[in-house]
């Protein structure tokens, strides 16, 4: 590692973070990329590795935040980590056995088919915000004073996350791409509680693939980058928090989009 990077990690770290969390995906969708251009010669799992490091951090970073707040529902949050994180440690093993051509390609692809739905996100996909159901199981007072009362079916929720806890695992990008869909439509959980609730699911599926991966090696080429990527992930994670009621999100999905566009556009390029 040079010089360069010992300066700009951390800086990039901050600002992924920053990102991740004011949108809801946790940074991995955005970092993956980034790394992958940055370290032309890392396998599949050393960038995934590296990016499930500072996913964990800013998830825990956030998680910490909005746990001040009281808006995550720990209950869905416990029901979707029983299917999420053994299938997590799945995807940690998984990742091991393609090569770093077929990542590239698989990464454009999910980058390409995440663009899509970021968009979508941010003009249509939204929640009840407070909750209107007949026989709600859940109830949330937030410290600002609003309550929100909902239902969530224990079976669909159980069944819905080895899905998004093996490829946010495999990617090392975090689920929130998958999760926060399926708490929105399927679910339906209230807008102001999902954000918050994958988060805490992300820092319980990334401790399992990272633990995965310490134990079957993977990190000993990556440790280095992603000490330097974390450090700045808890910062920015905070910042995420302290923008997310101040800036404008249409805006900042529609650049998120454009950017996961061109470089999954590139990514599969490079892997075909």
């Amino acid at each position: 590692m040079d010089i360069l990077q010992l300066f700009v990690l951390p800086i990039i770290g901050i600002g992924v973070a920053t990102l991740g969390t004011l949108v809801g995906l946790g940074g991995g969708f955005i970092l993956v990329p980034i790394l992958l251009i940055i370290f032309p010669e890392a396998t599949a799992s050393t960038i995934s590795s590296v990016s499930l490091t500072m996913v964990f951090l800013n998830a825990t970073s956030a998680t910490i935040g909005n746990y001040r707040a009281k808006v995550i529902d720990f209950k869905t949050a416990g029901l979707l980590a029983i299917g999420a994180v053994p299938a997590a440690a799945l995807g940690a093993i998984m990742s091991m056995q393609v090569s770093r051509s077929t990542f590239d390609l698989s990464m454009g692809i999910m980058l390409i088919l995440g663009s899509i739905y970021v968009v979508w996100r941010g003009y249509r996909a939204t929640g009840p915000e407070d909750g209107s159901d007949r026989n709600p199981n859940r109830h949330i007072t937030e410290r600002m004073g609003r309550t929100y009362r909902f239902y969530v079916s224990t079976i669909t929720t159980a069944s819905l996350s080895p899905v998004s806890g093996f490829i946010s695992s495999f990617f090392g990008i975090g689920g929130g791409v998958i999760n926060v869909p399926a708490m929105t439509f399927i679910l339906h959980m209230p807008t102001r509680v999902i954000a918050p609730t994958a988060m805490l699911l992300l820092v319980l599926t990334s401790s399992s693939s990272l633990l995965t991966r310490i134990f079957t090696g993977q990190f000993e080429e990556g440790l280095a980058p992603a000490a330097l990527l974390g450090l700045g992930a808890l910062i920015g994670a905070q910042i995420g928090i302290y923008l997310s009621p101040r800036v404008n999100q249409k805006l900042i999905l529609i650049f998120l989009a454009i950017s996961m566009t061109l470089v999954g556009a590139r990514q599969v390029a490079l892997g075909i």
